[in-house]
């Protein structure tokens, strides 16, 4: 196996196990089971939430509350990683993972049981603050339970496992609530999702308290800024849903406080790119902000200029996540490169290409083909990069720094994703009508924030010991 601290990373703080055939072995069968199954259940709730809230709204008299119960319950997530990353850090997985499922359960439960709008949105909250909990808990599960040389195969596991909840989970919601009623949407994901942790839960029995069984230094504040990020993204999501001068004051107070709170809960040097965790963690959050940047155009693009329906105009999202899905398996696949930045490179190059071939079909003498090619290449550039840059995370953490480590990466992939989101929002919303304009704007600023991601690829790399890096 190549030497993990070649490119200037500790060594991966798997426990130390000799290695196993694969991901479905005996030892990892049902972790790895239980593990994509949680991950699935909260990508399928993250979509479908999204298909049945305008029913929820009407049903409980509550448009005047449809922006907080997004912004909340992005909000508490954001806390919900930092105290995952501390407690995970300080006594392990095992609780963490355990709470996050718990309050993931119980917010779904209030939500779908809700007589008011006011108690729907509470309900989000807690739902929020368990997701939070729970995604960080699995990084450190994978880092203390996988051997080193299947990483790339779990977390191409754990990408596959947003695929199918993209492809089904809008129309199966849409299904839910015409049938059942949207009450279904959050209250049939608590059965299955017990059963999910009931897999994990014989092999968390293995994990003991790190070496930090304190409560490291500066937790308090550090859960502070994560109060003032998870704010400031909540307005900024509110902001990007209103208009004229509201939409400005709310944008740029939210803005403010990102700026001042979201510096402290990522790693020293992530300003100026330094090298090694900080750029891993800067590549994340570009990638997000590009691709989501783009999607979010796409449809709007394809319906209004084009002519497709909202169904064909999803298909073309598909092939995206289809792509992802199989960019993700090739990473898993391919031989180690000789140098870590290679995959993360090759993956922002992708992006930055598809996104700039869907910016070409902007123009309405180009066929729709270009921009299916683009999407298609851009999903690709994803799969080969996300899992990658997990791996390079859990490579350069210590022990006692895994749950920080892997609450940074998810922080930075949401903030930069909500900021974006917000900003292409207003973008979008600043005429009557959005048009070429207004799309290519926003595909130039998505596919600038690819380049430079692919430009500072090269910095995830700490020496230069090896050949290539």
């Amino acid at each position: 196996m190549p030497d993990r601290r070649a490119d200037g990373g500790s060594a991966v703080t798997a426990t130390a196990v000799s290695p196993e055939p694969g991901l479905w072995a005996p030892r990892l069968r049902a972790m790895t089971v239980g593990s994509v199954a949680l991950i699935s259940l909260v990508a399928f709730e993250a979509l479908a939430v999204g298909t049945a809230m305008p029913t929820v709204a009407r049903s409980l008299d509550g448009l005047a509350l449809y922006g907080i119960a997004f912004g909340g319950s992005f909000a508490a997530s954001v806390i919900g990683m930092v105290v995952s990353g501390i407690w995970c850090d300080a006594r392990g997985p095992r609780a963490p993972l355990w709470h996050g499922v718990g309050w993931f359960v119980v917010g779904l439960v209030v939500a779908g049981t809700a007589p008011l709008m006011g108690f729907l949105v509470v309900g989000r909250v807690v739902q929020g603050f368990g997701s939070g909990l729970l995604s960080v808990a699995l990084y450190v599960i994978v880092a203390r339970a996988y051997p080193e040389d299947l990483h790339r195969r779990i977390f191409a596991a754990f990408a596959a496992a947003w695929v199918v909840p993209s492809l089904v989970g809008p129309v199966l919601a849409g299904l839910i609530v015409e049938h059942l009623g949207w009450r279904w949407v959050f209250l049939a994901v608590p059965a299955l999702a017990v059963p999910a942790v009931l897999l994990i839960h014989p092999g968390l029995r293995s994990f003991g308290a790190t070496a930090a069984s304190r409560v490291p230094a500066g937790a308090v504040a550090r859960i502070a800024w994560a109060c003032g990020a998870g704010v400031s993204a909540a307005l900024l999501h509110i902001g990007g849903q209103q208009r004229g001068v509201t939409a400005v004051v709310v944008v740029t107070i939210a803005l403010a406080g990102l700026l001042v709170c979201a510096p402290r809960l990522l790693p020293a040097g992530f300003l100026r790119a330094a090298r090694g965790l900080p750029t891993v963690i800067g590549l994340r959050g570009l990638a997000s902000a590009a691709f989501v940047g783009a999607e979010v155009v796409i449809p709007l693009l394809l319906s209004r200029e084009r002519g497709f329906s909202p169904t064909a105009a999803g298909l073309v999202l598909t092939v995206g996540a289809l792509a992802w899905s199989v960019g993700s398996w090739v990473q898993g696949r391919v031989p180690v490169p000789a140098s870590r930045a290679s995959l993360p490179r090759a993956g922002l190059t992708f992006i930055t290409v598809g996104i700039a071939l869907v910016a070409v079909a902007v123009q309405p003498d180009v066929p729709v083909a270009v921009l299916v090619l683009g999407w298609a290449a851009a999903g690709v550039g994803m799969g080969l990069l996300y899992p990658s840059l997990s791996v390079l995370t859990l490579e350069l953490s210590a022990p006692g720094e895994q749950g920080r480590n892997s609450s940074s990466l998810q922080l930075g992939d949401a903030l930069f994703a909500a900021t974006v989101l917000a900003l292409t929002g207003a973008v979008l919303a600043a005429g009557s009508a959005p048009g070429a304009g207004s799309y290519t704007v926003t595909l130039v600023v998505a596919g600038g924030l690819a380049l430079v991601g692919a430009l500072l690829a090269g910095r995830v790399v700490v020496g230069r010991t090896r050949p290539g890096g």
